[in-house]
């Protein structure tokens, strides 16, 4: 298929529409049919659940062209898995897995101009998502429901490389104990814009979370998983309740063990002992690891040994191999690689 006429390597991190998305609809107790369409608007009641109620979920997940030219998407299982429990959590109802796959498949097939080619440095970043479009004015979910999906293509999430960041110790907290962190709900964003707008008005790039209940441990940011290094290069993520479970941090958990020969531990992570690791790093769908260089603790610096000009050594092939698995460049683990065509 000829690709559209865009500037791939250029592109940043932004929205650009394309020709075809999905939509369904959850009527009567259950989903209708599914179908493409060209219409990129959405309608819905000016009293529709997720209006007045916040009752919405999403996922994020990219499209690759491989070294070899095929389209893939990389585990799209766990993330139809992940929208099931963030539907369960929010009472909406769930749409299945293997209709979920679908969906993607669908939608990265009638944009298949708009992947960008292999060596482009861009991706597609592909974006479920579901919302209570049914009329509710009392508190209680919603009746109706639409689960759509649409992609855009998207450039490197850092332009020029991933220089390591400056993050603050955030004295918000993300989500409550016991709450809603750990399932992909809109309104955990919500909480968090405050305080990213807020971080990046003090100099800062991103805010460290520490667990609600006792402020002693460290949990995410708004948007990623934290994965440290220790001096002997154990790769070290921290576990709470109240953490989203990250697809791309399980996967790099993986790659640290399997393919770099890693001691890998996922506990509780104790801010005090943050300034004893060698490297820090964020993991998302949308930048791999984005290296993190200092934490400040309001006037105290941490500065990581990594420095503040590039990634550490064991971040660098953490990202290197996992990415190169995404691209079919590395072989991947069995049933990682979801090819689209």
């Amino acid at each position: 298929m000829e690709k559209k006429n865009l500037d791939w390597g250029n592109l940043g991190f932004e929205y650009i529409p394309t020709d075809q998305r999905y939509v369904s609809k959850y009527r009567h107790g259950a989903w209708d049919d599914g179908a493409m369409t060209a219409d990129a608007t959405v309608q819905m009641s000016e009293c529709a659940g997720v209006l007045q109620y916040c009752q919405a979920c999403f996922e994020g997940l990219k499209a690759y062209t491989t070294e070899d030219g095929h389209i893939v998407t990389f585990r799209p299982d766990l993330n139809a898995e992940r929208m099931e429990a963030s539907c369960k959590r929010l009472e909406m109802p769930v749409f299945p897995k293997e209709r979920f796959i679908d969906a993607v498949e669908k939608v990265v097939k009638g944009n298949a101009a708009y992947v960008p080619p292999f060596g482009s440095g861009a991706t597609m970043y592909i974006r479920p998502f579901m919302y209570a479009n049914g009329p509710v004015i009392g508190v209680a979910p919603a009746e109706e429901y639409e689960f759509r999906a649409f992609a855009t293509p998207v450039g490197p999430y850092f332009k020029g490389g991933a220089k390591p960041l400056t993050i603050r110790i955030s004295d918000f907290d993300r989500a409550a104990p016991h709450g809603t962190g750990n399932i992909k709900a809109g309104l955990n964003y919500a909480m968090s814009l405050h305080a990213i707008v807020d971080a990046h008005k003090q100099g800062f790039d991103e805010n460290m979370y520490l667990d609600p209940a006792t402020r002693t441990k460290v949990e995410e940011t708004g948007g990623a998983n934290f994965l440290f290094v220790t001096k002997d290069n154990t790769v070290v993520t921290p576990k709470s309740d109240s953490i989203l479970p990250s697809i791309t941090r399980r996967s790099l958990m993986i790659v640290a063990e399997k393919y770099l020969g890693l001691k890998v531990e996922q506990r509780e992570v104790y801010l005090d002992e943050v300034k004893d690791f060698a490297e820090c790093g964020l993991c998302g769908t949308a930048a791999v690891i984005s290296p993190v260089g200092k934490i400040v603790d309001h006037g105290k610096e941490i500065c990581m040994p990594s420095g503040m000009t590039e990634m550490g050594p064991v971040t660098k092939k953490l990202y290197d191999t996992l990415t190169g698995i995404q691209m079919g460049e590395i072989e991947a683990p069995e049933g990682w690689i979801h090819v689209i065509e």
